[in-house]
């Protein structure tokens, strides 16, 4: 379930990043570029959290 979460979570900002980005650039708003960022982000908070960053006790 934490991962489905962070995939949803990691798409919806990536979509909110690529449309104000592509705003402020004056240029077309990318669906793929959001996807791209989705996996970018999945994959590099799910790596941390899974296995990089360990919890002390």
């Amino acid at each position: 379930m934490r991962i489905f979460w962070t995939v949803f979570w990691a798409f919806l900002l990536s979509l909110m990043m690529a449309y104000v980005v592509s705003n402020m650039t004056g240029t077309d708003f990318s669906f793929l570029q959001a996807i791209v960022m989705t996996v970018l982000f999945s994959g590099t908070v799910i790596a941390l959290g899974e296995g990089l960053i360990k919890q002390e006790a």
